[in-house]
């Protein structure tokens, strides 16, 4: 079957190049199964019925309407991990260029002028102010270890800083994954009043924002250095402000600008580089384009922020029933009976839950008419159904 998506962002040529040519691929695609977006704000856009599924080709959904989105049956897919790397690099950097001063150190040297004795002169007698320290033995504090956060803490403790993590979520994937020498707190507390140097790896949601305000910046050590590599949102910025200009915080290393933040001489703030890397553009559409192709083919979901994960191989020579529905009783079994009552065997099944939705998948072995996918969508918590042909 043909299917077409529709990209509202450059999407990486090695990405789209795993889709079969069937498909029809493009920014002005009308009508589409799916949506393919990298940082496009759909909070304002109309997304038409026809829409099934809309894949962000990066971790943040927060310019989505996921809620919104959800009451449809509409699968709203990220691509956590794929740009990671990437993003751990560049905090790296991050933890760098605070310690050491080394962008006003650049600057002072940039504007030096004179002779070479001139300038050796100038630069013996101005460097002492780009004084900076060094990294093993200080304690870096990660807040959030998922993907990014479990790879920035192993680098930092390989680089001989000990580390504080912290993450009341944190999954055994990631878990095992974490070194033995990071230390977990007990509190996010804690994590600002131990750490020399704290970075945020959280995703922008309502009990993240803000989360790093006036009353945690007064924890902290005099003079700590604080990186935000996740959402400008996780920081409250006349709080940082003021921070830095009490002098009590070393310095702010963001990748989000913003009016409040520029031109302030202990901010380095970058311009969303975080996953700017061709590796992890290629990446995240390569992941992306791969889980919109199993869900519009299979109805299979993996790495949705909405839905839960749900994976059913494929029955040969069935048709396969897909259903959004709300997680209430007795679905599944008033799903069954209608199937049952038009006569039609099914062969696999499989109900998966996450809060408040549910996904449903059933193979079935027999012509599904239009009348019964009907009788389907008409119980109460349906949210949409499919049909998809062998």
């Amino acid at each position: 079957m043909n299917y077409s998506i529709k990209t509202l962002n450059s999407i990486s040529a090695r990405g789209l190049s795993k889709l079969p040519e069937s498909y029809e691929v493009g920014p002005h695609v009308d009508n589409a199964d799916a949506w393919l977006v990298r940082s496009a704000n759909l909070h304002s856009v109309e997304i038409p019925d026809s829409v099934l599924a809309i894949s962000r080709a990066g971790a943040g959904t927060n310019t989505i309407p996921v809620n919104q989105l959800s009451g449809r049956g509409v699968v709203v897919f990220n691509t956590p991990g794929s740009n990671a790397n990437a993003v751990k690099e560049l905090v790296l950097a991050g933890i760098l260029l605070g310690a050491r001063n080394i962008l006003p150190a650049a600057a002072f040297a940039r504007q030096l002028t004179g002779d070479d004795n001139e300038i050796n002169a100038a630069v013996e007698a101005g460097k002492k102010q780009f004084v900076g320290w060094e990294l093993p033995g200080r304690t870096l504090g990660v807040i959030g270890l998922g993907e990014v956060g479990v790879q920035v803490a192993n680098a930092a403790e390989a680089l001989g800083m000990k580390v504080l993590g912290y993450d009341p979520a944190i999954t055994i994937r990631h878990a095992w994954q974490l070194s033995s020498h990071v230390t977990r707190a007990a509190s996010i507390d804690e994590v600002f009043r131990r750490a020399d140097v704290l970075t945020v790896h959280v995703p922008l949601i309502e009990a993240t924002q803000g989360l790093v305000n006036a009353e945690r910046l007064a924890l902290m050590k005099q003079r700590a250095l604080v990186l935000n590599f996740s959402r400008a949102g996780i920081v409250d910025s006349p709080a940082m402000v003021a921070a830095l200009e009490s002098g009590s915080i070393r310095g702010y290393v963001c990748d989000f600008p913003s009016a409040e933040l520029l031109n302030r001489p202990k901010v380095v703030a970058l311009p969303h580089l975080g996953a700017s890397t061709v590796e992890a553009e290629e990446n995240s559409a390569a992941m992306a384009v791969n889980e919109l192709r199993d869900f519009l083919e299979n109805g299979n979901i993996s790495n949705s922020v909405n839905f839960p994960d749900a994976v059913l191989a494929r029955e040969p020579d069935t048709t396969r029933i897909v259903v959004a529905n709300v997680n209430v009783p007795n679905m599944v079994a008033e799903i069954s009976a209608l199937i049952g009552d038009a006569g039609i065997n099914i062969t696999n099944l499989l109900n998966k839950s996450r809060g408040e939705l549910a996904w449903t998948m059933i193979d079935v072995r027999g012509p599904v008419t239009d009348a019964l996918r009907s009788s389907i969508e008409q119980i109460e918590g349906v949210l949409r159904v499919r049909v998809i042909e062998p």
